[in-house]
């Protein structure tokens, strides 16, 4: 199967319950190196480890900025699910953002 996400302009990872990380794309491994198959619960501070636990546990959604090396960037962190309904791990988006950035609001 082709792999749609690995020429994307947005960082992915992808990780199991267990916080394994399943899967980055180019960018993501360009921004973090290559930690397929290490535990992202490594690299986060407690409070964020905190944070993914939860995710884990309800299926909440997790969304914020940053900035870091003269880059804004929103990060989106979501669970997804396995083919019976169960939260199988988290998928996190990281987007460049420009620092000053339209606002819409449409009907």
């Amino acid at each position: 199967m082709e792999d749609f996400f690995k020429h994307q302009s947005c960082g992915i990872t992808i990780c199991d319950k267990e916080g394994i990380v399943l899967y980055m794309n180019e960018q993501s491994i360009k921004t973090f190196g290559d930690k397929r198959g290490s535990n992202l619960y490594a690299c986060h501070p407690p409070y964020a480890v905190e944070k993914i636990n939860q995710m884990l546990i309800d299926g909440s959604d997790n969304c914020y900025t940053i900035e870091k090396n003269g880059l804004k960037k929103l990060i989106f962190q979501t669970p997804w699910k396995n083919e019976q309904g169960e939260i199988g791990g988290l998928i996190e988006y990281s987007f460049v953002i420009p620092f000053e950035m339209p606002h819409y609001v449409r009907k």
